[in-house]
């Protein structure tokens, strides 16, 4: 019983890890990804539909995305969508591909990057603390349900602790890591 509360705390931590991971590969930096477009959302005949199941998405220097739809029809909708969203980037069309510049971000659009990283990295902390509490509230429940003594429930409580500030440790340093790689100019 307290190993499969464990097991099933220490699998969500590692999810949410990931799920910050994949945040982070979302914002901007100074290199163009593939991942900036995940989020952007682009209706297809009456379907919210991500940008990168539309289309192919190339990034043939570092500084440029090449986005390549594969029903030309919905360029004009692509290139709405990209300027609707939240990327600050002025798509152009010539009729077959977009393209997609990223210049340099300045000074001031770092750090705003950076607050952003740290408010998504604060939010994993958080999942991550709410994800200790429900496995201390089923250990807890354990010692009323189970024949299961409190000295075991102290005993995983602790080693979900550790669990917890090991994870917390990981998002402290993909934010560092993040924050130095938005920061380089």
């Amino acid at each position: 019983m307290i190993d499969e509360v464990i097991a099933a705390t220490t699998d969500k931590m590692d999810k949410t890890v990931a799920n910050l991971s994949h945040e982070f590969s979302t914002i901007r930096t100074g290199r163009a990804s593939a991942a900036m477009l995940e989020r952007i959302h682009v209706d297809y005949y009456g379907v919210q539909t991500p940008i990168t199941q539309l289309a192919s998405v190339k990034s043939p220097e570092a500084h440029l995305l090449v986005v390549e739809p594969w029903d030309k029809q919905i360029l004009n909708n692509i290139v709405k969508a990209i300027q609707a969203s939240d990327l600050g980037i002025t798509p152009s069309n010539d009729g077959g591909v977009i393209r997609l510049p990223f210049p340099l971000p300045t000074e001031e659009r770092r750090r705003e990057l950076v607050k952003q990283c740290r408010h998504i990295a604060e939010e994993a902390k958080v999942a991550l603390r709410n994800e200790r509490r429900d496995a201390n509230t089923r250990l807890e429940r354990l010692i009323k349900d189970e024949d299961v003594s409190k000295d075991e429930v102290h005993r995983a409580e602790e080693q979900i602790q550790k669990l917890t500030d090991l994870h917390v440790t990981k998002v402290d340093e993909a934010l560092k890591h993040k924050e130095a790689e938005v920061m380089e100019v």
